[in-house]
């Protein structure tokens, strides 16, 4: 069970994100974010050792506001090979340096997101500790949800979205996992959400409240 400790984190996860995310290609704002905390959730690590966090942050800076999507991996060391999926440090005021990363390139993460997707692991709340977040939705697919494989992470940024790529680099062997970077009241419904998702609340800059997908399981490639 991950613990959330009541303390400070300098530079926090909203300043390294006002950095970072303009230099991802599904970023839509200006060239300095306004960033505001609009929801989000945690999934646990059974091992402790990776904190992960899925975060939605609404940028003002554009003509019109965006909510994004961060899922977030703490790390106490760095992880070897990720260097490009680094979002930053941060001094944590009890757990001291911890390394940031974008989950959808880190094996701990992922692993968690296929387990939430199988039913195998629940949604925690985001500022709780041990409290299951009953807000999130999970529709399991009808198609069974591969593990991870002991090859490396391998995923693709698009415009809206990051696609990861799981299982044998075989033709109808390798699945896709959806992140919805860009996150849209009301999808469910859509081909978005895909073969199984995970659907999740975030709170609009006039308080009021909406839910959309936040990552889906798009079933098996036919590359």
């Amino acid at each position: 069970m991950a613990v959330i400790h009541e303390t400070t984190m300098v530079p926090t996860k909203v300043e390294l994100l006002a950095s970072w995310l303009p230099t991802r290609s599904w970023y839509r704002g200006g060239t300095g974010p306004v960033l505001d905390r609009v929801g989000g959730f945690r999934l646990d690590d059974p091992d402790g050792a990776v904190g992960i966090e899925f975060m939605a942050v609404t940028d003002s800076s554009g003509d019109e506001p965006v909510t994004y999507q961060v899922p977030f991996a703490y790390r106490g060391a760095p992880l070897d090979g990720a260097e490009d999926a680094l979002i930053g440090t941060s001094t944590h005021g009890v757990l001291g340096q911890r390394w940031l990363y974008d989950g959808t390139r880190d094996p701990v993460v992922v692993a968690q997101i296929l387990a939430l997707l199988d039913g195998t692991a629940q949604p925690q709340a985001q500022h709780d500790s041990g409290k299951t977040d009953e807000s999130v939705t999970v529709v399991t697919p009808e198609i069974a949800v591969p593990a991870l494989g002991s090859e490396p992470v391998s995923a693709e940024d698009g415009s809206a979205r990051t696609d990861i790529m799981v299982g044998a680099r075989v033709p109808g062997s390798t699945a896709i996992v959806r992140i919805n970077r860009i996150l849209r009241p009301g999808d469910e419904q859509s081909e978005r959400a895909g073969a199984g998702h995970v659907t999740a609340p975030w709170r609009l800059l006039d308080g009021s409240s909406v839910r959309g997908v936040f990552l889906s399981f798009a079933g098996h490639a036919e590359d």
